[in-house]
């Protein structure tokens, strides 16, 4: 797990504790109400478990909030790195979307050819072995 999601976890499961005490409930309370054990709640609390989308809204129905409370005062920081696949550039996102969906593997294995002879990586990797 990355820190930013680690952060990001650990900062839901505080959020969710401090609504709980706020109105009054214990773990089991609202552990009851979810139809869970306390012990899970627990560790969304604590961030050692990870609260799905769909746990996360419940809770918040629960909890009589909106699921923004939850990420209120998040303050990440860990610095964005790009998307690997050039996640910005237009033309790459549409390739790639293009790219899975071809289906015969052989198909793909040539394109992906075609590809690294254009961009020149296979005459780089030729020449560095």
């Amino acid at each position: 797990m990355g820190k930013l999601a680690k952060q990001v976890d650990d900062h839901v499961g505080e959020r969710i504790r401090e609504r709980r005490t706020m109105m009054g409930l214990t773990q089991e309370n609202l552990a009851n109400s979810l139809s869970i054990s306390y012990q899970q709640v627990q560790k969304y609390e604590t961030g050692a478990n990870r609260v799905s989308a769909g746990r996360l809204y419940e809770i918040a129905k629960r909890l009589d909030v909106d699921m923004s409370f939850f990420f209120d005062g998040l303050q990440p920081t860990t610095d964005k790195e790009p998307l690997e696949h050039g996640g910005k550039n237009r033309s790459t996102i549409e390739l790639v979307r293009n790219f899975s969906d071809i289906s015969d593997n052989s198909v793909r294995s040539a394109v992906s050819g075609l590809i690294k002879t254009l961009s020149g990586k296979s005459r780089r990797r030729a020449r560095a072995a």
